[in-house]
């Protein structure tokens, strides 16, 4: 991990479709950075950190905001809902962490509104059972509404009379269009309320980061959700509505790419996937049980199980791709102890032919046949007191080796456990 004498800063991407561990490694490298500003997505993204024997659950909040001395930016490439970000705040310092002075706001930030998660529901249960898998958080009716350009942002708070008129009739304009019941008079007296609360956070997020830039701070740039679920880049329409990817870090706040340091992809030791969509590694037996109950996977935003399968090489290389990582962040490796012997996804086919990259067609993606390598297991060996690679018991680390050379990037730290500090990291 370095930094320049400009201090370009270093962003945090999740390379496959999301529950990786980012926030774990975000944690982590936000000991080493003064700064840490979140990009894109909504409180549809869960990043779970655990730190001092007490679980984190974060949906909005930066997960910068755990440490004390660290300074946090929610971007302009956020959608906001102020009475989710308000509950994240209580619930830590129920837990012992006060945000205050620690947390900002870009004036650019879009506002989610409690009828924008009105549509998401109803919009989704219309689709009956092609369902795309939506969190019902709001997020595509208000990136909607963003590009349409009627929406509100968190700036227009200083002048309340547009405010007001604005928020009404954005409001009627999409009851006119999707027939819900709603008071609008009751949420415009809560955002005057609102209003207040947060008037100490809201700075120009540009100024804000280029600000700290100039000033030499460390920096750390945190995406929600991961590339696969990139609006453009992902299994479209089984996707989010915002680029979790690198580029978005420039959109999502404005910072121009050639100002931007090292990526760090996070990749699960096995994959993960939550709602519809295809999935060539998924598995379909108790192995599929297996990898869940060992690694806990249920959706920190929605309790949702989510659906287990191999580590897929082809996905990743094409994230690499899209990215460029300067190294890898694998994280749950010691969740696959519970296993006999361990399948890595190297290789796609498609009708009897080799494919050189992961497919845009869903069609095509769906039938794809996975060339797998099969490795012996570590089945039973706790690995969660190891600290240096060597430690490992020999499958494991004949494993990660593997996954580096068919890569082509280092793995740079490697999680083997929930704890902070449950985790190795690799010089050189």
């Amino acid at each position: 991990m370095t930094n320049s004498a400009t201090q370009k800063p270093n962003i945090v991407v999740g390379a496959q479709w999301g529950d990786e561990g980012k926030g774990k490694l975000v944690d982590l490298l936000a000991t080493h950075h003064s700064t840490v500003a979140r990009y894109n997505g909504g409180a549809n993204a869960g990043h779970t950190i655990v730190h001092g024997g007490k679980k984190f659950a974060l949906n909005l909040l930066p997960s910068g905001i755990i440490q004390p001395e660290c300074q946090n930016l929610i971007g302009n490439g956020v959608v906001l809902h102020i009475p989710k970000l308000l509950d994240e705040i209580e619930s830590l310092k129920k837990n012992g962490v006060d945000p205050a002075g620690k947390l900002f706001i870009s004036d650019r930030c879009h506002l989610l509104f409690d009828f924008h998660q009105i549509i998401d529901g109803m919009t989704e249960n219309n689709l009956g059972k092609d369902q795309i898998g939506t969190t019902k958080k709001g997020i595509g009716p208000c990136y909607a509404s963003k590009m349409t350009r009627n929406n509100l942002r968190v700036g227009d708070f200083r002048y309340w009379k547009h405010f007001e008129i604005n928020l009404r009739r954005l409001c009627q304009s999409l009851q006119k269009k999707y027939s819900f019941d709603y008071d609008v008079d009751a949420e415009i007296e809560k955002y005057q309320k609102y209003r207040d609360i947060i008037a100490p956070m809201i700075v120009d997020g540009v100024e804000w980061i280029h600000n700290k830039m100039s000033e030499g701070k460390s920096i750390l740039l945190e995406g929600a959700n991961a590339v696969m679920l990139d609006i453009d880049f992902g299994t479209y329409p089984f996707v989010t509505s915002s680029s979790p990817c690198a580029g978005g870090a420039c959109t999502g706040l404005g910072i121009p790419p050639s100002k931007i340091g090292e990526v760090y992809g996070v990749v699960k030791a096995y994959c993960t996937r939550v709602g519809a969509g295809p999935f060539p590694t998924e598995l379909h037996d108790e192995l599929d049980d297996t990898l869940r109950d060992s690694g806990h996977e249920y959706g920190t935003t929605t309790g949702r199980p989510r659906r287990c399968g191999w580590l897929d090489l082809t996905q990743v290389k094409y994230s690499h791709r899209i990215n460029d990582f300067h190294s890898i962040c694998l994280t749950k490796l010691d969740c696959l102890n519970v296993l006999d012997e361990i399948k890595l996804g190297v290789g796609y086919k498609f009708q009897g032919e080799s494919l050189s990259t992961m497919p845009s067609n869903l069609e095509t993606l769906a039938h794809v046949e996975v060339e797998y390598e099969t490795f012996p297991g570590f089945k039973g060996t706790d690995i969660s007191k190891c600290r240096k690679f060597e430690e490992l018991p020999d499958s494991a680390q004949k494993y990660v080796l593997r996954i580096e050379e068919v890569l082509g990037v280092p793995v740079q730290w490697i999680g083997v456990g929930p704890e902070r500090e449950a985790i190795i990291e690799r010089k050189g």
